[in-house]
């Protein structure tokens, strides 16, 4: 009886040799992550926020402030490189996170439609006060925020108060929307509304800048709001394992008080530039 000759099979040897492909697999994954698509986090705001953020005069492109020197910091504390960078108009930052253009926004408000595209981190980067800003002249006293109604106020595109004074204000208020806080303090200036709706700090920085007189922030704040860092839903850098490294900084940043020297010096930096 004639036939083909079968090799003897070594199974040790086989099973030897997938142990070590597995091993070799194993060892090269470190590797395959450092191949992952979060090399860099491109971070951008409302670039009308001074001290918090503005443009740069040197370069229009980069935003600096006392939130851009922040990211510099929690830059170090995650290992990825940061990035902060103009991205247009308020309103343009939100639809460019929204899409995953920009994966980070550094200051922003919580509000409900906010959620549906870039998640919160705790804790805020800093708490600020909203006030009205009104002509000397005009005589108006704010108390609460009825005593709104029956007067004609500005704001810039897509900002928000909070989600509580948002809701009141579409439903009892008259707020005329614009593209810049400089159009919205011009033309309280020049009489064409009551009041401004913008934050403290902001809104004094400007109003010095430009120049504009004879306008006073209402003692009573409309609200005080948290400032928070974002991660956009559609950033490929929205893993859970970076969600963890950047709550652990903010964490870390909170308890060393970055923000308290940060805004000092960038108070100080406004001032000398719009000199």
């Amino acid at each position: 009886m004639t036939g083909r000759y079968l090799p003897r099979v070594d199974t040790r040897a086989t099973v030897h040799s997938l142990c070590l492909l597995a091993g070799l697999l194993l060892a090269a994954m470190p590797a395959l992550a450092a191949d992952e698509p979060c090399k860099q986090l491109l971070i951008s705001g409302n670039p009308e926020y001074p001290p918090y953020l503005w443009r740069d005069p040197a370069d229009e492109s980069r935003l600096i402030g006392a939130n851009a020197e922040m990211m510099q910091l929690l830059s170090k504390e995650i290992g990825v490189p940061v990035s902060v960078k103009y991205a247009g108009p308020w309103g343009r930052v939100q639809e460019e996170t929204r899409h995953g253009k920009v994966d980070m926004i550094a200051g922003a408000f919580f509000t409900l439609p906010r959620l549906e595209y870039m998640d919160y981190f705790q804790p805020p980067i800093a708490t600020t006060r909203t006030v009205i800003w009104t002509q000397d002249t005009k005589g108006i006293k704010y108390r609460k925020w009825s005593d709104l109604s029956r007067l004609k106020g500005i704001t810039v595109i897509n900002n928000s108060f909070g989600e509580a004074f948002d809701t009141y204000a579409k439903k009892h208020l008259d707020i005329y929307k614009v593209a810049s806080v400089e159009s919205a303090l011009k033309m309280l200036g020049l009489g064409r509304a009551d009041y401004v709706i913008y934050e403290e700090a902001p809104g004094l920085a400007y109003a010095a800048k430009l120049g504009v007189r004879g306008l006073k922030a209402a003692t009573v704040p409309i609200t005080n709001e948290d400032l928070f860092l974002t991660l956009s839903h559609k950033s490929v850098c929205n893993t859970g394992e970076m969600r963890g490294r950047i709550a652990r900084a903010m964490h870390k940043l909170a308890q060393d008080k970055v923000m308290e020297e940060l805004l000092a010096r960038n108070i100080q930096l406004w001032r000398k530039q719009a000199d």
